[in-house]
């Protein structure tokens, strides 16, 4: 899964993946999910577009298109958004436990550089989509996220809210992402 290759291609759409730490459900533990739309908003507001997603209780699958700079970075800067939102809603709610792991997690070399807590997997998936028919695999593989495996978070894929699923679906707006239909993505 990990892909440490930085990806340097802007005016392309991306598969993303990032994983709490040992698949901890810290997403769903600290109820982030406002969090990470929120994160959705600030890269719409940086010109990028939001072509799908889902976010799980521990990890989160997204198509976006970035019009300027590096995925890599885009990645980076939100997973330390996120990770410094995750750390202090445990602290409110009182998750000394988990904040522990966490703590224990980071290595010497990160301690040297002030860092306390590692809430992420250190690498994240990347792809770039280059083919339609690569783009709609990773897209349904999204969507069905939620309804396979061990998950069944909803009895369908439209149905789970932290997803695109009903947009390309059912055509409906999602109440929290402004979505961009892949076939629509691209410089205005």
């Amino acid at each position: 899964m990990a892909i440490k290759l930085t990806q340097t291609e802007e005016e392309q759409i991306y598969f993303c993946s990032f994983t709490c730490l040992d698949w901890m459900p810290l997403f769903e533990t600290t109820d982030l999910y406002q969090e990470i739309y929120k994160w959705f908003s600030i890269l719409i507001s940086k010109g990028h577009q939001i072509c799908g997603f889902v976010i799980m209780p521990n990890h989160l699958h997204l198509l976006i298109y970035i019009t300027k700079g590096t995925i890599n970075s885009t990645l980076s800067n939100g997973k330390r958004f996120l990770a410094y939102e995750v750390v202090r809603r445990l602290e409110v709610i009182g998750r000394s436990d988990i904040l522990e792991i966490l703590s224990n997690r980071v290595t010497p070399e990160e301690k040297n550089r002030k860092k306390k807590h590692r809430v992420f997997e250190v690498s994240s998936d990347i792809k770039p989509c280059y083919t339609d028919k690569f783009l709609i695999q990773k897209l349904e593989y999204i969507h069905s996220n939620p309804i396979r495996g061990k998950w069944h978070l909803a009895a369908s894929a439209e149905e789970y809210p932290h997803s695109s699923a009903r947009y390309y679906e059912l055509n409906e707006n999602h109440p929290h992402v402004n979505i961009t239909h892949y076939q629509d993505s691209g410089p205005p």
